[in-house]
């Protein structure tokens, strides 16, 4: 019979993978407890950046709305002017009927 240094039930490799699968669980309940924390500032950071872009897009769409009440009131008001224009030449023209 041969002498081997861990014998058939290999108690030794079994007490090894074992404490090396208890290490390798630590370590990576490790890594995702700081890959969660990565992606939790990474959200906030996304989160500020939408609100950010949110305001000024409000800000934006306030400016065209004031830049659209401008045109129409210009634009009434060009169309006021032709009127009265119209009606001026209409009564400065000689009635030669």
């Amino acid at each position: 019979m041969e002498f081997s240094w861990d014998p058939y039930p290999y108690i030794l490799l079994n007490l090894f993978l074992s404490m090396l699968a208890g290490l390798q669980g630590a370590i990576l309940l490790i890594a995702a407890k700081r890959q969660d924390a990565i992606a939790a500032v990474l959200a906030q950071h996304d989160y500020e950046t939408n609100v950010a872009a949110k305001q000024e897009l409000e800000e934006l769409m306030g400016i065209n709305r004031l830049q659209l009440d401008l045109l129409r009131r210009l634009h009434a008001t060009d169309a006021s002017r032709a009127q009265m224009c119209g009606a001026r030449d209409q009564s400065a023209e000689p009635a030669d009927a």
